[in-house]
């Protein structure tokens, strides 16, 4: 009974190792058969498949879509860091290649998910993103997935804007006005949402008072006044106002 289980398992095992792909070359047969076992998931398998393709016949022509398959499975895997990895360095050795807006849409969307669900985390892979995505709508701006790009960027700038704002403003209420004054100014310089800005200007001049800093609030008055919108204004004028009296504000 045993020795017939034993056959059978042999029996099945040639079985399936005869059941390959047809292909010219052993590299082509590799390579389907790594395209198969990705299509059902086996990226194990698969992988194998590539690394020995690679390893065996570096120079076929099936070795760079073997590489181009290897981060397609780390993306699927959702190993979204060595992904991005995978889809940058096949960019660099192949900057001509004809999938090159598909790899450039695949590193930013690597990158767009390793964002946490929170503003209040490292956002450093959505600035990344931001770069990929600008890159594909500057280069290639009729690649079908560039249309997306424009939805996804602003989705990081807002995650972004939220950051800076919780920064900035966390440094104002625990009276570190200098490091306050400082956020302000750069979202100033970075940001264009309306109520963000007015917000910003307002705490510029409250922080250069609360540090009795009037020549400060002189300076950045004079440049603010005409670009606060006009139902911020009132609060902009009575901050400078408090500032050129000497008497510090509170939030």
């Amino acid at each position: 009974m045993r020795f017939l289980s034993i056959l059978m398992f042999l029996t099945l095992l040639i079985s399936c190792s005869t059941e390959r792909p047809s292909g010219k070359t052993e590299a082509e047969v590799l390579f389907k058969e790594a395209q198969d076992l990705m299509k059902d998931e086996r990226y194990l398998l698969a992988t194998e498949r590539l690394n020995t393709l690679r390893q065996q016949y570096p120079y076929s022509y099936y070795s760079t879509h073997a590489e181009l398959m290897q981060a397609d499975i780390l993306y699927a895997q959702e190993n979204f860091v060595e992904a991005a990895a995978a889809y940058i360095l096949f960019k660099d050795f192949h900057p001509r290649h004809k999938k090159l807006p598909y790899v450039i849409w695949r590193i930013a969307e690597s990158y767009y998910f390793q964002l946490p669900d929170t503003f209040d985390r490292d956002l450093s892979p959505g600035h990344e993103a931001i770069k990929y995505y600008e890159e594909l709508k500057r280069v290639f701006g009729k690649y079908e997935k560039a249309n997306s790009a424009e939805d996804k960027i602003k989705e990081i700038k807002e995650m972004i804007q939220q950051k800076e704002q919780y920064i900035a403003d966390f440094y104002f209420k625990t009276e570190v006005y200098d490091a306050a004054r400082f956020r302000y100014l750069d979202i100033l310089r970075n940001f264009n949402n309306k109520e963000l800005r007015d917000h910003s200007m307002i705490r510029v001049i409250k922080s250069a008072a609360n540090l009795e800093q009037p020549q400060s609030c002189e300076k950045h008055y004079k440049v603010f006044k005409t670009r606060i919108s006009d139902k911020s204004k009132n609060e902009l004028d009575r901050a400078y106002k408090r500032c050129m009296s000497n008497k510090g504000s509170e939030s």
